[in-house]
């Protein structure tokens, strides 16, 4: 099996002090690692304009692909490209303003821009929640709440992302 093969995978957060840097783990049974990490993930802290990279190593020698926003500023709509290592265009990620208001969406566009899938929030209910728990001066980022999505092709659900709450982020 490769190791793009598999159906869950674990990503974890390591501690680094000028980027957020994730390690991309495939998952056997449980939370069991079925090998080694196949993909570190750098993206910058405080960035103007975000630019997010995948690599095969955790030197970063290797570039997989990497999401790089159309603009610095976001506007309501923001427009994320994906692509590949030698800047051939794989697709685009469109944060859907309007819907997000109540339960981010984004929309997963293939290198023609024709939508392949939906990203959702799980819970419209818990989504309203958290934006209220955020306002909360001082103690609303220290509350837990979930942060689950699911992707949607033709409207039935065939993936999903969900936050494990520990001290560094962690999705399986």
């Amino acid at each position: 099996m490769g190791p793009f093969d598999y159906d869950r995978y674990l990503v974890d957060q390591l501690i680094r002090p000028i980027a957020n840097l994730y390690r991309v783990t495939p998952l056997a049974a449980g939370d069991t690692p079925a090998g080694p990490p196949i993909a570190y993930v750098r993206q910058k802290k405080l960035a103007i304009k975000e630019h997010i990279r995948f690599c095969a190593d955790e030197n970063e020698t290797q570039e997989l692909f990497h999401i790089q926003a159309q603009t610095w500023l976001d506007t309501g709509g923001s427009r994320y490209e994906v692509v590949d290592a030698h800047d051939g265009k794989i697709g685009l990620l469109h944060h859907v303003f309007g819907k997000s208001l109540l339960r981010t969406t984004w929309n997963v566009l293939n290198a023609s821009d024709e939508q392949v899938a939906v990203a959702q929030e799980r819970s419209q209910a818990m989504a309203i929640l958290r934006r209220g728990i955020d306002f909360v001066p001082d103690i609303g980022g220290l509350i837990p709440i979930p942060y689950n999505f699911d992707l949607l092709i033709g409207g039935q659900v065939v993936g999903r992302m969900d936050r494990k709450f520990q001290l560094r982020d962690r999705y399986v």
